[in-house]
Formats: C-alpha cells, structure tokens, sequence
C-alpha cells in the first residue's frame, strides 16, 4: 500500500492522538501525509510543524492533510528514519540518524565552527546546505527541504568542579557527550574522556559522579533539570546539530506538483520562524539558568580552534569529507 492514502477525512473524527488537528474536515482530503518528530509538545519544532500543516491544509483548499506527530509517538529518530526511507512514514524531522547513513550530514557538527546562531543557519540554508543536501538525499534516497531547523542552539558545556575557560580545563575530564562521533572525536583530542549517554540518564550520571560534566543546547539543560546537579555553565557554543525536514521519495512523487510547492513553500517558512524562536529561546534561558544556581563564563572560541588544529582534528575531519565539502564550510564558519 502507498504511504500516501486517498481516503476520507471524515468531518468531526479525531486524529490519531497527538496529531495536529487540522481545520478543513468540510471535505475529504484527497491526500493525508504523517509526519513524526521526536521533540515535545511545546518545543518550537513541533509548534511550527503544526503551524504549518495547517496552513498547507488552507492553502490546498483541504486537499491535503498532514498530521504531526511529536514526542517520538512513531519511534525513535533512527526509527522513523528507517520508516521515511523504506515509505512506511512520510516525512520527519531528523538530526543525528542522517549522519549514521551518510557521513557528510554531520558536518555542521564540526567542533568551533559557528560562534553566532545566525552564521550557522546561514551555512545551513547556503551553498554548504545545498550541497550536503543534493548528496545526503541521493545515497539515502529521500527528499529534503531546503531550510534548516533547529533543536536547540549552540551546544554549551555544564560541570560540576570547574568553569571551562581555556582547553587545559577539559583534560581528564569525564563528560557526557550525544551519540555522535565528531563530538566525541572533538572531546578527545581536548584531553578529556567523553562518554556516551543516553539523555534520560544523564542526570542520575552528574548527580552520581559518574561523568564530571556534560555538552548539550541550554533547552537541554533546562528540560533535564541539571542546573540541580551542575554548578558552572561554561558558553562554548562548541558544536550545533541542524534538523531536517525529510520526505520519502515514494509519498513525495505521488503528490501533484502544486501541492509539492504548497507543502515546501510553508514548510521553509516554518522552518525560518523556528530557529528565531530558538534564538529567544536562548537568550531567554541564559538568565534562567544563571537564576537557578548556575555560575555562567564565556569562552573565547580560539584556543580551543588552535588546540584542535595542533591534534589534527580538523586535518582528519577535512580528508573524511572532502575538499568541497570543506571549503564550503569553511567560507561560511570561522575555521
């Protein structure tokens, strides 16, 4: 069966739970995508995704209807990853799972390359986006939009013994790292011993000495509560992790092509609006944490960029992706 279902919208019938509701029930839609995420309710991301599926719904005159489904509802990121590229789902927004498949989607990743939130959506939306794009798309066999979302900023550095001020501070450190590989490459040659935890039992690892510290997005640190369990915020806007809006090849091609332009044409606006709600999001929590115990430095980006180059980090980053690739990115970073 297709992944995209010419069926009855039945007027006054629920969604699945959780699904955005969608206005236009007057008639049935001829066309009914799902499209899942693995943030909250109340996360910019879904808001927006749910923003604009209704609109796509007012603007196709109720041809098309897309139901959003947030906090991992439909699986895992790598789940319904798996479910996007083989048509089981339709479209998502993923993040970590495309550079499982494609290594080249984590560039963005590269440690100290963006101080400001901007530069990074710009390289995202410019010619280094369009060009991880057009390949990430081909060898995974999806489609993706043209915009960058964003989870949650510049990632940032809490610890419970010592502020980060310069790279000597990180030797020996224990710190809790995400799954992915450049992060936890970057770590390494910083000195300090990155290990991989789930999200959902970091707070019990700094609460219990386990790791010394942890590297995430300030909606992160919030939403785990480590403020309670960390003493110092160190602002080293050290990596940032774009999401993507993707679509399966299969559900993409069966839509006519005004309603591809409807879908893309308000998705991409969406995705504009969501990363300035994460701007004010940030400068927002900056003082929240500050207010709730944490003792908050800055970090000049620098040293850290120069340590990096003296272990061949970015030597050995740069031959995995490619010259292209590389120059696009540094063009657009301040590598």
């Amino acid at each position: 069966m297709n992944s995209i279902s010419r069926r009855t919208f039945v007027a006054g019938t629920g969604a699945f739970l959780g699904a955005s509701i969608l206005p236009y029930r007057a008639r049935a839609a001829d066309f009914t995508l799902r499209l899942g995420n693995d943030v909250p309710e109340s996360h910019p991301i879904h808001k927006r995704l749910a923003e604009a599926a209704e609109l796509v719904a007012s603007d196709s005159g109720g041809r098309l209807a897309i139901q959003v489904f947030p906090n991992s509802q439909l699986g895992s990121s790598t789940d319904m990853f798996s479910q996007v590229r083989s048509g089981a789902l339709d479209m998502m927004t993923v993040g970590s799972p495309l550079g499982s498949v494609v290594e080249l989607a984590g560039i963005t990743d590269i440690a100290f390359a963006f101080s400001r939130l901007e530069q990074a959506w710009e390289a995202g939306n410019g010619e280094l986006g369009n060009h991880v794009r057009k390949i990430v798309s081909e060898k995974a066999g999806i489609v993706m939009f043209d915009k960058v979302w964003d989870f949650g900023g510049l990632h940032q550095i809490t610890t419970s013994t010592k502020p980060i001020v310069e790279p000597g501070d990180l030797s020996g450190m224990k710190l809790r790292v995400p799954v992915t590989p450049i992060i936890n490459s970057t770590f390494r040659a910083l000195g300090s011993s990155p290990t991989a935890i789930n999200y959902v039992e970091v707070y019990s690892a700094l609460q219990t000495g386990v790791v010394d510290g942890q590297a995430t997005s300030l909606a992160l640190i919030e939403t785990g509560r480590f403020y309670e369990v960390q003493k110092y915020l160190s602002m080293t806007g050290h990596s940032w992790s774009v999401a993507m809006l993707v679509a399966s090849s299969n559900a993409w091609s069966q839509l006519p092509a005004d309603l591809q332009e409807i879908v893309t044409a308000r998705f991409n606006e969406a995705a504009l609006k969501e990363c300035d709600d994460i701007l004010a999001l940030n400068d927002q929590l900056r003082q929240s944490l500050a207010d709730k115990g944490l003792t908050v430095n800055e970090v000049d980006q620098e040293p850290f960029r120069q340590a990096l180059r003296d272990a061949g980090y970015y030597a050995e980053w740069k031959e995995k992706f490619g010259d292209e690739a590389w120059t696009l990115l540094e063009a657009h970073s301040d590598l």
